[in-house]
C-alpha cells in the first residue's frame, strides 16, 4: 500500500474532538521562546503515552521522542512550540489567558499536528518499518531553538535522520497545501542599534544632542537601502520593528534604541543590507554630532530554507493524491524565515511546506478578486487577529503522516 491510502487507514481513528481540545488548551496557555515548560510537558506526556522513548529539556525546553520500529530509514518530524509577545484580539472562546502573550504564529497548531501524527504512526506501526523521531522545538521565533537542540546533541544523542519534515500554518483558504521545491523561505537577521546622544531638559535642546531626532532620520533614510541599493530583481525587506527612547515629555533622553529585521534570499544581498545599515546609522550619528559611535548588536540569524527538490515533489505528489487535484500549489519563495533547516544534518534532505487555515467565512468575505488579493486582506501570522480554523487539525495531521510514510512505508 502506498503512502496516501496508508495515511487514510492510519488516521481513520483520529479523535478530532480530543485533538481540538488539546489544541485549544495550548492556545489558552501560550509561552514565550525558550520558556515553553508547560507546552513541553504536555507534548512529552503524549509521546510517552504513545510509546515513544521521550527526552525532555533538550536545548532548554526541547522535547525528543523516539520510536524504533525495526529496520529502515529514520524520519524526523518537527513542530515548534513558542508563542509571541502579542496581545490577542481574536475574541475566541479559547483566547490566551496570559495577557500580552499569544500563539499569533500558530505554533500551538503545530504541536497538535505533531501529537496527532505521533499517535497515528505509533498506533499503525505494523504498517511501516524504520525509526520515527518527533521533535518539539523551542525558540523558533528568536532563532535560538534549533541551534540549542543541535548543540545539546540532537544529532548525536538521538538517531540521525535520513529525512526531516515540517509544516507551518499560514493564511489562505483551507484545503490547500503550499509546496515549493528548492528555495522556499528567506534568510533573516535581527539587528539592535543604540544611538548615543546627550540628554537634557526639553526647554534647552541646544544644550543636547537629541537621539530621537537622529533616530527619526535613521528610520527614514533606511528605507532607501532596499529602494535604491538593492536591484529590483533581488527580493529584500528591511523593517524597523522597534524604536524606544525617552521617559518623560520634557526630557531629551541620552539614548535611542532601534530594532531591525532584514530579509533576503542570498548571502550577498544580506551583506549589502547590513553594510547599508551600518553606513547610514554611522553617517546620521556623525551629522547629528553624537558624542559616541552607535552600537550594533547582530543576533537572531535565520538561514535560507532550501527544500530538497526531489523530496518536495514526492511529498507534494502524495499530498495531491491524498487531498485531491488542485490542492497543492507553489506560491514561490516567501520572505518569511525559519530555523527549521538547522535540524537537518549536512547532506540530509528536508522538506517544509505551508498549510493555509483561514476560516471559510472570513476568506469568502475578504476583499479581492483572486487568491493573491484576498491573501493580503486576511489576518496573517503575527497578527493579534490570527486565528487558524481548527478544521485543519485532522488534514494537517494527515499531511505530516503522509510525508513520513514516503520514507517509512514498507
Amino acid at each position: 500500500m502506498t503512502a496516501a491510502p496508508l495515511t487514510r487507514d492510519l488516521t481513520a481513528g483520529l479523535q478530532a474532538a480530543e485533538l481540538e481540545d488539546f489544541y485549544r488548551d495550548l492556545h489558552r496557555h501560550p509561552e514565550l521562546s525558550m520558556r515553553e515548560h508547560r507546552t513541553a510537558e504536555r507534548l512529552a506526556a503524549r509521546l510517552r503515552a504513545a510509546g515513544f522513548a521521550t527526552t525532555e529539556r533538550v536545548g532548554g525546553t526541547g522535547v525528543v521522542g523516539v520510536l524504533r520500529n525495526g529496520d529502515g530509514p529514520t524520519v524526523m518530524l518537527r513542530g515548534d512550540m513558542d508563542a509571541l509577545p502579542v496581545r490577542e484580539a481574536t475574541g475566541l472562546a479559547y483566547a490566551s489567558e496570559h495577557d500580552g502573550v499569544m500563539h499569533a504564529c500558530g505554533h500551538d497548531l503545530h504541536v497538535a499536528w505533531l501529537v496527532g501524527a505521533a499517535d497515528a504512526l505509533a498506533a499503525g506501526r505494523d504498517a511501516w518499518s524504520g525509526t520515527l523521531v518527533i521533535v518539539g522545538q523551542p525558540g523558533e521565533e528568536t532563532g535560538e531553538g534549533a541551534r540549542a537542540m543541535v548543540a545539546d546533541g540532537l544529532h548525536t544523542r538521538f538517531p540521525r535522520p535520513d529525512a526531516v519534515f515540517g509544516q507551518h500554518v499560514a493564511p489562505g483558504p483551507a484545503g490547500l497545501y503550499a509546496h515549493t521545491p528548492g528555495l522556499t523561505m528567506s534568510a533573516a537577521t535581527e539587528v539592535d542599534i543604540v544611538i548615543h546622544g546627550a540628554g537634557g531638559h526639553g526647554s534647552r535642546p541646544e544644550a543636547t544632542v537629541d537621539p530621537i531626532v537622529t533616530a527619526a532620520y535613521v528610520v527614514a533614510r533606511l528605507q532607501t537601502v532596499v529602494a535604491r541599493e538593492i536591484p529590483a530583481k533581488e527580493p529584500a525587506v528591511l523593517t524597523v520593528g522597534q524604536i524606544h527612547a525617552g521617559s518623560k515629555n520634557n526630557i531629551i533622553p541620552a539614548d535611542a534604541r532601534l530594532g531591525l529585521t532584514l530579509r533576503s534570499q542570498s548571502p550577498r544581498v544580506q551583506e549589502k543590507l547590513m553594510a547599508g545599515i551600518r553606513r547610514i546609522v554611522a553617517g546620521e550619528c556623525a551629522a547629528a554630532g553624537c558624542l559616541k559611535p552607535p552600537e550594533f548588536t547582530v543576533g537572531g540569524e535565520f538561514p535560507v530554507t532550501v527544500n530538497d527538490a526531489a523530496l518536495d515533489r514526492e511529498v507534494a505528489a502524495v499530498h495531491t493524491e491524498l487531498f485531491g487535484s488542485g490542492s497543492v500549489l507553489d506560491f514561490g519563495p516567501a520572505m518569511g524565515s525559519e530555523d527549521f533547516s538547522l535540524l537537518a544534518p549536512d547532506g540530509v534532505p528536508y522538506d517544509f511546506w505551508h498549510v493555509p487555515a483561514t476560516p471559510d467565512g472570513l476568506w469568502a468575505d475578504a476583499p479581492g478578486a483572486d487568491l493573491t488579493e484576498k491573501f493580503e486582506n486576511v489576518p496573517g501570522n503575527h497578527s493579534p487577529l490570527f486565528a487558524p480554523d481548527p478544521a485543519v487539525l485532522v488534514p494537517g495531521v494527515q499531511a505530516m503522516v503522509a510525508a513520513a510514510l514516503t520514507r517509512l512505508t514498507r
